[in-house]
């Protein structure tokens, strides 16, 4: 049925008003399947509340028949909310509205008999499976180093999301038919232990929903008139199997979303499905959301230039009549610390310009890249907030790493030690942890002093004590090598010495690969503090080190009302902001490439999409930065612009030059001449340099500035000076006791550094 013939159905005048021509066709729909493909910022959420609104109002349809699902809790929170505003908190009271999850929750606790359950089941979390795997495979005999219990936990996982049971799942190869078998036995401990895990709850609800001999499989069937569904293209084939399933009696299924925003294929979501809704449902009707009501024309002019390239996308042409607004700055970085000073100087401009702090996000392609990002607003006190992940010091690994450094300066810190005498896991069981522990408190001494010289008033077994013996000989190991390498050569042998490194490649996932690039980043954070503490004229120490991200964690008070947010883009989809910074869109990093494998075709698709959601959370100001070389993972690597910036249309982008890399000699791989003017004194951006906008394939280099100290620097406060790590900055004072005299100088984006006047320009 064309969207022309909708034009008769009712809708309420009150809400008709509020809604474009499209808008109107979507919420007038009554019976039948609907396809909306909403493009960003198109007012979905609005189409879908005064849909239901307008099926209880004109339709009279009973609230108890109406079920809308989401991927987030965010996302229902939001539709409920308006949903009461638009029908009262009665009628919503007996809505269906909320997260795939929690819907079958409520379902399973209905139908639970049918698949084994009683109604009191518990759901098992990440930990609770993890350990409920390390009992299966040490029942099964299977060992653990050649089939990683994460490893497997993931396949099985992909398995149920594909809608696949013990008995379907692959057995090609021998790592499948391990993977099976723990599958089959994970599954009864499951039961046998009246649980399920978070994707047992789609899984068990759709097996009661397709049971056609089954009486409770009638009755969910015929339970909902009507089905909606937020956010469709991140719908995994489990779950698309779930909707079909409770629509099949009176096909009311109505789907909303946007196959340009489809960025989740890691975790099982499938983007055919949202482009293949029709083949499914042939008489579905199609109406499309195009125009944006969030962002400005150039955004969405800039958005829309990445995502058309797109090979297999739907047809669409997003628009709005929103004014050009402010050009796309894209900005040229020297480094990632030039970067991140761009960054800090425009969010304190941003600042000071009025923008509170919730309406300005910074966004990065992994996590990785946050440190430099955090240690830079931390310089300058600009409070923030990570969504979607932890503060880089705050993540496990990373503490693990820091508690090894600590014993090692410092080896009666007893939290510390007792955080890493069992990780990475080596057999020092829980039992032999509390004898040890027990007796250092009888004794009154540290649990090192304990295992020192009162290892045998612990009273353990042979085996448990040659475990703890082979640590001490780790710790004294370790202790006797801090002697002689600095503080990240240090850092890279605790690593590979403790096999901390080595346990993580044999789980051999994601999650692993990502935490192992956080321990990369972490050497590179040393890095940065041996040559600050060099170009200083002091020695670099593990001591120092430790001391600087003590008192990192100690300043670190921040105010959750009002918080400059950063995050990966994954994390963004759903958000928007006046101001959004999007951080090394560089070639190999976005789209990001990983283990230097070429990417395929759909990673590449996968990638647009993610550039072109980055792009579409920005309302007014749009920055998008990239640099010319990246210290990331412990590497250096040179780098070029993405190619998603060669798809943006040129009229709408001002590409400029960072202030670190307008100070010094640079070269541009362009044919035009470098053509140089200031920034306009109101812009929220730094003070830049105009840039030609580059051919695709070419990219900024820079002939770094000479390191060789130099005498002709007079030094005063307020000074403005160059240093060839930190860029330009300026004196605070100078200490003349000394000679050569040394600097403090405070670098945007560094803080205050100490540094050895000779090492200085004039800026």
């Amino acid at each position: 049925m064309p969207p022309s013939s909708l034009t008769s159905a009712p809708v309420l005048p009150e809400l008709e008003e509020l809604l474009n021509e499209p808008q109107r066709d979507a919420v007038a729909h009554k019976d039948g399947p609907l396809m909306v493909f909403a493009g960003a910022g198109s007012g979905k959420t609005r189409v879908i509340t005064f849909r239901i609104a307008n099926l209880l109002a004109c339709h009279r349809v009973p609230p108890y028949r109406i079920l809308a699902v989401t991927f987030t809790n965010k996302a229902a929170n939001e539709m409920r909310s308006r949903l009461e505003h638009l029908v009262g908190a009665d009628v919503t009271r007996d809505l269906w509205v909320g997260t795939f999850h929690a819907t079958c929750a409520r379902l399973l606790r209905r139908y639970h008999e049918v698949v084994g359950l009683a109604r009191d089941f518990v759901i098992y979390d990440d930990a609770d499976q993890r350990a409920l795997m390390n009992r299966v495979l040490k029942a099964l005999r299977i060992d653990e180093k050649r089939f990683p219990p994460k490893m497997l936990l993931s396949m099985i996982h992909g398995y149920k999301q594909q809608g696949l049971g013990p008995s379907e799942a692959p057995q090609n190869d021998p790592f499948e038919k391990v993977a099976a078998q723990a599958y089959e036995a994970f599954q009864k401990h499951l039961l046998t232990a009246n649980a399920v895990d978070f994707d047992d709850l789609i899984l068990h609800a759709v097996r009661v929903a397709e049971a056609r001999e089954s009486i409770a499989g009638a009755e969910l069937r015929s339970r909902f008139r009507y089905v909606l569904v937020d956010e469709f293209q991140d719908a995994n084939p489990i779950q698309y199997r779930l909707v079909k399933a409770l629509a099949s009696e009176h096909h009311n299924l109505c789907v909303v979303g946007d196959d340009d925003q489809s960025i989740y294929r890691w975790r099982g979501a499938d983007v055919r499905i949202i482009r293949g809704f029709q083949r499914d449902f042939a008489d579905a009707t199609t109406v499309k959301l195009e125009e944006n009501y969030r962002s400005s024309s150039n955004i969405v002019r800039a958005a829309l230039g990445v995502i058309q390239p797109s090979r297999e996308r739907v047809p669409k042409e997003l628009f709005t009549s929103n004014p050009p607004g402010e050009p796309i700055r894209v900005i040229a970085a020297r480094d990632e610390r030039d970067e991140a000073a761009f960054v800090v100087t425009t969010v304190r401009q941003a600042l000071e310009h009025g923008v509170e702090p919730r309406q300005i996000a910074i966004f990065y392609r992994i996590h990785a890249q946050s440190r430099v990002l955090e240690e830079a607003l931390r310089s300058e006190n600009v409070p923030y907030q990570i969504i979607g992940g932890t503060r880089f010091f705050d993540r496990a690994e990373i503490k693990d790493l820091l508690a090894y450094l600590r014993v090692l300066a410092n080896p009666r810190s007893d939290v510390d030690l007792l955080r890493i005498i069992n990780v990475p896991a080596r057999g020092i069981g829980q039992a032999s942890v509390d004898r040890i522990v027990a007796t250092a408190n009888r004794l009154d001494k540290s649990v090192y002093d304990v295992l020192q010289q009162h290892l045998d008033a612990c009273g353990l077994g042979s085996s448990p004590a040659k475990r703890v013996l082979s640590f001490r000989g780790l710790l004294e190991h370790l202790r006797d090598r801090s002697q002689d390498l600095g503080p990240r050569d240090l850092a890279e042998q605790v690593i590979d010495a403790t096999g901390y490194a080595t346990a993580l490649q044999r789980e051999n996932t994601p999650e692993a690969d990502a935490r192992l690039e956080n321990l990369r980043e972490m050497l590179g954070s040393l890095q940065d503090y041996e040559d600050e503490a060099e170009a200083s004229g002091e020695p670099p120490t593990l001591e120092g080190y430790l001391e600087r991200v003590a008192l990192v964690s100690d300043i670190d008070q921040l105010d959750d009302g009002g918080r400059v947010s950063m995050m990966t883009v994954h994390a963004a989809k759903g958000l928007e902001f006046d101001i959004v910074l999007v951080t090394g869109v560089e070639e190999d990093l976005f789209p990001y490439r990983s283990n230097s494998s070429l990417l395929d075709p759909g990673d590449v698709e996968e990638e647009r999409r993610l550039g072109y959601v980055a792009l579409t959370r920005a309302r007014k100001f749009l920055f998008v930065s990239h640099a010319a070389v990246r210290t990331i993972f412990g590497t250096t690597r040179y780098c070029r612009p993405s190619r998603f910036l060669t798809d943006i249309p040129p009229d709408v982008v001002e590409d400029t030059l960072s202030p670190g890399l307008s100070s010094a000699r640079i070269r541009v791989d362009v044919t035009a001449e470098l053509a140089s003017q200031r920034a306009r004194s109101h812009d929220l951006g730094a003070e830049t340099n105009r840039l030609p906008r580059a051919e695709p394939g070419r990219y900024v280099e820079r002939d770094i500035v000479d390191a060789e100290p130099s005498d002709d620097v007079p030094l005063e406060r307020g000074t403005r000076v160059k240093h060839v790590k930190f860029g330009e900055g300026q004196v605070e004072s100078v200490e003349t006791t000394v000679s050569p005299p040394v600097a403090v100088v405070f670098f945007p984006g560094w803080g205050k550094k100490r540094i050895v006047a000779t090492f200085l320009r004039p800026a």
